[in-house]
């Protein structure tokens, strides 16, 4: 087989706090970058115009939908002749810079038509100078023979998986993922993910919703560890920051959970783990005004008290008392 061309696959919606950081990871290892811009408002397609192996397409639905983005970027990288090696990566995802050196990249290139690329996901932590990492290889590449794509509207599949499809499953290069790295920002998302659940899964218990979403407050030290040099000092030596964490302002997730609320009301999410927040000066900051709709913390006493159990328990939640009471919270609706 002739050499691949390797294509970038990424959604973006407001990724400036990053962007310039993924474009410059990407260039080294990617011929072409298939952009798909979801109608950012903070100037990443402007930050798009300075890398020359960047294809910037357009999605204008307001609805989020990751199946159709996926299909709308493999549609593109479709149209590029010949064959094609796919990663799909997010703009907070980066490769670990030892892909330059290690044989497994090169066993990559070399991969049959049809084969899945798997990579470990390593999470960096906000001091960026440790990490964690699930037990799990999530499937980021593909060597495209065409397969269709069957997704899901959240949490989808990136690539093709055909069923039976050879897996190769890399050990030392890596998945970067910047998201934990700004906690103000994944609260945030956090918060809008719960939103979205509520709205489009309305059968799902709050608890339920709550115990996937923050799976990250279970991390325990054990399974803290220290970057290793070599994840980043291929980027070092090309004049790459690795390590600073841009922020702009308030998160646009934030925007959209004050809208949910101002659009269905402040008591359909009630049991929403989302109150941390004064939604009213949300929207007075947005607006410059005061809201029409009410912003107040709707929860009764009780559904403070189960949002506090449920935080006290996060880090147990996989043991069976913790199941056990979990069930009974069905009986009261949560």
């Amino acid at each position: 087989m002739d050499k691949p061309t390797v294509i970038c696959l990424t959604p973006i919606k407001n990724e400036a706090w990053i962007l310039d950081r993924f474009l410059q990871c990407a260039s080294l290892w990617a011929d072409h970058i298939i952009l798909l811009d979801q109608m950012s408002t903070d100037g990443s397609p402007d930050i798009v115009k300075r890398y020359p192996k960047v294809i910037l397409l357009h999605n204008p639905s307001p609805i989020y939908n990751e199946m159709e983005r996926q299909k709308m970027l493999l549609e593109a990288a479709r149209r590029i002749p010949g064959p094609r090696l796919l990663i799909a990566l997010d703009a907070d995802e980066a490769l670990t810079a030892n892909f330059v050196t290690s044989p497994e990249w090169q066993t990559v290139l070399t991969a049959p038509i049809g084969s899945v690329i798997s990579f470990k996901w390593v999470n960096f932590i906000s001091d960026l100078e440790h990490y964690w990492t699930s037990p799990y290889d999530y499937a980021f590449g593909f060597m495209d023979d065409d397969s269709d794509h069957t997704g899901s509207l959240i949490h989808s599949p990136r690539i093709p998986i055909p069923i039976g499809a050879p897996t190769y499953v890399l050990h030392d290069v890596k998945v970067i993922h910047y998201q934990f790295a700004d906690w103000d920002r994944q609260e945030s998302k956090t918060r809008w993910y719960q939103c979205w659940e509520r709205l489009n899964h309305p059968q799902r218990r709050a608890a339920e919703i709550y115990r996937q979403y923050y799976r990250a407050h279970i991390i325990s030290h054990e399974q803290i560890h220290p970057i290793p040099d070599c994840w980043l000092q291929g980027y070092y030596e090309q004049d790459i920051d690795m390590t600073s964490i841009r922020r702009i302002g308030r998160p646009w997730w934030d925007w959209q959970v004050l809208d949910l609320i101002d659009k269905y009301g402040a008591a359909h999410f009630r049991r929403e783990n989302i109150w941390s927040v004064d939604w009213a000066a949300v929207y007075r900051e947005r607006y410059d005004k005061e809201p029409t709709n009410s912003m107040c913390d709707p929860r009764s006493y009780f559904d403070r008290l189960i949002h506090y159990y449920l935080q006290k328990t996060q880090p147990y939640y996989h043991k069976l008392l913790i199941r056990v009471l979990d069930q009974i919270l069905k009986l009261f609706g949560w």
